[in-house]
């Protein structure tokens, strides 16, 4: 389906931020500020939503596709996205599933449950970071406002399929300010973030999804 690689990144993005954010800048002093502070705010967020927009260029585009979309995650198991027109997409996660389905109303169903528990396992442990050195060259850089990680794969498992990553990350409270993704493929997307509202009660609604028969 056109938006599935949306749907991973974004899923990606909301439901694993402490893989994406606690990572291993070169200096050991950033490293562990950056890694004690997302543990100290994530254990106090339960829910977020907010807004994405995401800018999506490559050189077969006579011009960058505009996407504008906002989401909700619910813990690590529950996450919804829905793009707006002419874009239409929504996108949602719920345990072991993620269901895509697109302005025509036709809906692709993933199981990707096994996945989404072996990352969480696999980066949520603090040998994650060596792990990391070993498949990323790692930079970090900070300024006044945001801590910004950048990955460059050093394997041949991730340099099939990507150039770099970049994480933003607010300094005040390690949320995710935006996500890059420079792909082989030839595309570039940053998924610009804002959070407008946390630890709020949602609709068990938001997050059901259409299960294999």
């Amino acid at each position: 389906m056109k938006f599935r690689r949306s749907a991973y990144l974004l899923t990606a993005l909301v439901i694993f931020p402490v893989a994406m954010t606690a990572q291993a800048p070169p200096s050991d002093d950033l490293l562990m500020r950056v890694w004690n502070g997302v543990q100290q705010e994530q254990a106090n967020f339960t829910t977020a939503c907010g807004t994405v927009v995401e800018t999506r260029t490559s050189k077969m585009m006579l011009k960058p596709m505009v996407l504008h979309g906002k989401f909700c995650a619910d813990g690590l198991t529950k996450f919804s996205l829905e793009y707006a027109a002419p874009n239409e997409l929504r996108i949602r996660f719920n345990g072991d599933y993620l269901n895509v389905t697109a302005s025509d109303g036709k809906t692709e169903v993933l199981e990707i449950g096994s996945s989404v528990r072996r990352a969480q396992s696999t980066f949520s442990r603090e040998s994650s970071i060596v792990g990391l050195k070993k498949n990323f060259i790692i930079t970090a850089r900070e300024d006044s406002r945001e801590y910004e990680l950048k990955f460059v794969p050093n394997s041949v498992v991730f340099r099939r399929r990507l150039n770099y990553l970049i994480v933003k990350l607010n300094k005040h409270d390690f949320l995710p300010r935006s996500l890059e993704v420079d792909g082989k493929s030839g595309v570039n997307s940053v998924f610009d973030l804002s959070i407008t509202s946390l630890n709020a009660k949602l609709p068990a609604s938001s997050f059901e999804v259409t299960k294999p028969k």
